[in-house]
């Protein structure tokens, strides 16, 4: 496995180590996974110097999920998994929609990381309202 092009970035959210003091990091396929949660849960215009970093999707996500809708959402999703995160190819993507009832709606991407052709799987949850399952005090 080439560990230089799966890459090496900081842990997110960003943790420091309490013995050294210094950022821990991700490595390899987990630094995938991170890049792609950072990338699904980003909006454009989210980024000071990069502006068009993100995933413009939301406004589809609790729409009447008809054919349409669907492929519009796994369009949007799949440019920009192809523009920003080159180091996979997207196999298959589905929307896990068992939990609708509760306000949650999960995207499900198969993908294989290029350089050595591992398949992992990324679940990411959108939740219609967060935080609402909390007790009033």
């Amino acid at each position: 496995m080439n560990q230089d092009y799966l890459g090496i970035g900081w842990s997110f959210p960003p943790e420091f180590s309490p013995a050294t003091g210094e950022v821990n990091m991700s490595v390899g396929p987990a630094d995938i996974a991170e890049s792609l949660r950072i990338l699904v849960s980003t909006l454009p215009g989210e980024r000071a110097m990069r502006p068009d970093y993100g995933a413009a999707f939301r406004d589809l996500l609790f729409a009447g999920m008809d054919t349409t809708t669907q492929t519009e959402f796994f369009d949007r999703i799949r440019m920009a998994l192809l523009r920003y995160e080159p180091r996979i190819l997207v196999e298959k993507m589905s929307l896990d929609t068992s939990f609708l009832r509760d306000g949650r709606v999960e995207l499900v991407v198969d993908y294989r990381i290029r350089a050595n052709n591992t398949r992992y799987n990324f679940v990411y949850p959108f939740y219609l309202e967060e935080g609402s399952l909390i007790d009033q005090i």
